[in-house]
């Protein structure tokens, strides 16, 4: 697929989910003369083919893989429900408090079950409880795939359950106004009234907490449509409930006002048929070429631009390549940070890493980097 065509089918994708979550049929001829391979291809790069394929069999189009999408989906969500749930009742039995996140609150918001695809469901808990948490991962038959390091923990269950337990919202590493924020949330939770344990946000401190992490993920370039579809949604579910003033006070705090403004009219705009802006426009070609998860060419690019010369920014990006900052060595080598005496093996297992492991990556940022003057 060329870069024209690859446009012209997110097109598409936009599209066919506006349709599908503003409850409207897509206009069947339009669709008949669509590539189905090529907004296949599209729609995965950002976790939409659900959705996609929804709006599909509402315009009486028939596709075995956008249906088996939209079933796939159904059924994670499903079967990660059960395992939440009976997380959930080990965790009220040892008296361990804890919030679901992200995606495990906003699929909620979406018309039908498995809309919102999902790779994961993220919660936060208590984390003090780390190892309580983790026994009782295994004895619900998970396998533990990442414990200790950042700010959250990673468990498995075959076919298709993945949770992500967050001990932190944000790590040291991130923007240090968020990071400041959100380091002691506990107090901004709400208490649920139908269990003993578990907690929520209101719905205007989860409208900014999902901004904060987009906007993570955004500066990164680590985001995609999925993402603005959720806003879309967030705000055509709740908009009119919602303290604007509240939203606007919080998010000036955090240093993102200028990007939750920009992000919501994007996502107003896009899913509902408005006129794009210049600016929402340039953010809509920096996303769509991101996808869910991003690209190194993004990462890269904003972390040396943030600097006064794209010079001093190489130069710095390769310092903190090579001599990783304390916060993040707290972070993702909690014993290297404990033993500080072993830093300089860190040093070398991780310029070893770079030539071996992680070659074919050092060999794209260096090609990356040698293209910004």
């Amino acid at each position: 697929m060329t870069k024209e065509e690859y446009l012209c089918t997110i097109n598409d994708v936009i599209y066919l989910a506006g349709c599908a979550i503003n409850d409207k049929t897509p206009d069947k001829e339009r669709v008949e003369k669509m590539d189905l391979d090529y907004l296949y291809q599209a729609a995965n790069k950002h976790m939409l083919t659900a959705i996609v394929g929804y709006a599909l069999k509402s315009a009486e189009i028939s596709n075995e893989k956008f249906h088996q999408a939209w079933a796939k989906s159904i059924r994670k969500v499903t079967a990660m429900e059960i395992d939440k749930e009976l997380l959930f009742q080990e965790m009220e039995k040892e008296k361990i408090w804890y919030m679901p996140l992200k995606g495990t609150v906003i699929k909620d918001l979406y018309p039908s079950i498995g809309l919102r695809q999902m790779s994961d469901f993220d919660i936060l808990f208590d984390k003090t409880y780390c190892e309580k948490v983790k026994r009782i991962f295994l004895k619900l038959n998970f396998t533990c795939e990442h414990f200790g390091k950042g700010n959250h923990d990673v468990y498995f269950k075959k076919p298709v359950s993945n949770f992500e337990m967050h001990r932190t919202l944000f790590g040291e590493n991130h923007k240090q106004e968020i990071f400041d924020y959100y380091h002691d949330i506990k107090p901004r939770l709400i208490k649920d009234k139908n269990n003993q344990y578990g907690y929520h946000f209101s719905n205007e401190d989860l409208y900014i907490y999902l901004t904060a992490h987009e906007y993570k993920h955004y500066v990164a370039g680590r985001t995609g449509l999925r993402s603005v579809l959720d806003t879309y949604v967030f705000w055509q579910k709740l908009g009119d409930q919602l303290d604007t003033e509240y939203i606007a006070t919080e998010t000036e705090k955090l240093g993102i006002r200028n990007f939750e403004q920009q992000n919501r009219s994007l996502s107003l705009h896009l899913f509902g048929n408005g006129e794009l802006t210049k600016i929402e426009c340039e953010m809509l070609k920096y996303i769509i070429f991101s996808g869910t998860y991003g690209t190194l060419q993004h990462e890269i690019e904003n972390k040396v631009k943030k600097y006064d010369n794209i010079s001093k920014g190489k130069r710095l990006f390769i310092i903190n390549k090579l001599f990783m900052p304390m916060e993040q060595v707290k972070a993702y080598y909690p014993f290297y940070y404990k033993h500080k005496i072993l830093l300089p093996v860190l040093f070398f297992y991780r310029i070893g890493k770079a030539l071996t492991v992680s070659r074919k990556k050092t060999k794209s940022t260096l090609k990356i980097l040698k293209k910004f003057k």
